[in-house]
């Protein structure tokens, strides 16, 4: 019980923290400089991991980042996450209209993640198109939940984010991870087989 006591104050800290930042980078635009750091590298992995292109992805960054500083004043109280990770979306949304091309999101699969160095990104290179692949086999609505849950949100800001209530996320996620379990049992037993044939 000791622990929980400890833990509940951290969370509350780093709200307090966020909100010190956030009221901070209203009143100062140079403030905003800890809030980037702390979310540039979560906003980056779902920009690329919506675009598959590191390019597209570091644009859209800078954009969402941009637009956040800008429209700062006017944010209302609530989870800064949320909002940028809203911000992100809508982006993210308008460069795919944008480009108005028809290239399937299978197109992105060999895209390797990004990571610190290149010997971890070789390494984790098959591990992430693989995750690429399954996540291209789910409908829009579940790999949405899902890229978001895997960029850190949790499901009321998933929610916030995509502008649903939080059931509908937690039936979505639901579904999403048990196709993808089905799809990773699936690729699993056709490497055994693939294996066992050689």
């Amino acid at each position: 019980m000791g622990s929980l006591d400890r833990r509940a104050p951290t969370r509350d800290s780093a709200d307090e923290d966020e909100r010190a930042l956030v009221a901070a980078a209203r009143h100062d635009r140079r403030a905003f400089a800890p809030l980037y750091a702390r979310y540039a590298n979560p906003v980056f992995q779902y920009c690329y991991g919506r675009l598959g292109s590191r390019e597209e992805a570091e644009d859209v960054t800078s954009l969402v980042f941009s637009k956040a500083l800008d429209a700062l004043p006017r944010f209302q109280e609530g989870p800064f996450r949320s909002w940028l990770f809203a911000i992100a979306h809508n982006a993210v949304i308008d460069q795919v209209r944008a480009k108005r091309h028809d290239a399937p999101l299978d197109a992105a699969l060999d895209v390797a993640a990004a990571g610190p160095s290149p010997d971890e990104v070789a390494a984790d290179a098959e591990a992430y198109r693989r995750l690429r692949e399954f996540l291209g086999h789910l409908t829009n609505d579940h790999r949405q939940v899902i890229e978001l849950r895997l960029s850190g949100l949790n499901g009321a800001e998933i929610a916030q984010v995509l502008g649903r209530s939080h059931a509908w996320v937690r039936v979505n996620q639901f579904r999403a991870a048990a196709r993808l379990r089905v799809l990773m049992g699936a690729g699993t037993a056709g490497e055994e087989a693939s294996h066992g044939a050689r």
